[in-house]
């Protein structure tokens, strides 16, 4: 989908319904803004698009998740 939108008051830029709506951009969403190329790219910045195509910065072995998942699980149980 291609548009073309207008800069307003305070350099705002307004998204098109449209484009919202394909998307499933909501009002209070937090994107992420950038310049490449000379273009300026908005991309949704949400914790599913984070962790498929951001920088890995950590790493855990599947034994370390285990033990977390259980240690969180027993707090759950215990608080009940």
């Amino acid at each position: 989908m291609k548009t073309k939108v207008r800069v307003g008051k305070k350099l705002t830029i307004r998204i098109p319904k449209a484009v919202a709506e394909e998307l499933n951009i909501k009002d209070g969403d937090v994107l992420s803004l950038r310049v490449k190329d000379n273009k300026i790219i908005l991309e949704q910045d949400n914790a599913i698009l984070l962790s498929l195509k951001g920088k890995k910065f950590a790493k855990i072995s599947l034994d370390e998740i285990w033990k977390i998942s259980e240690e969180e699980q027993n707090k759950y149980e215990n608080s009940n």
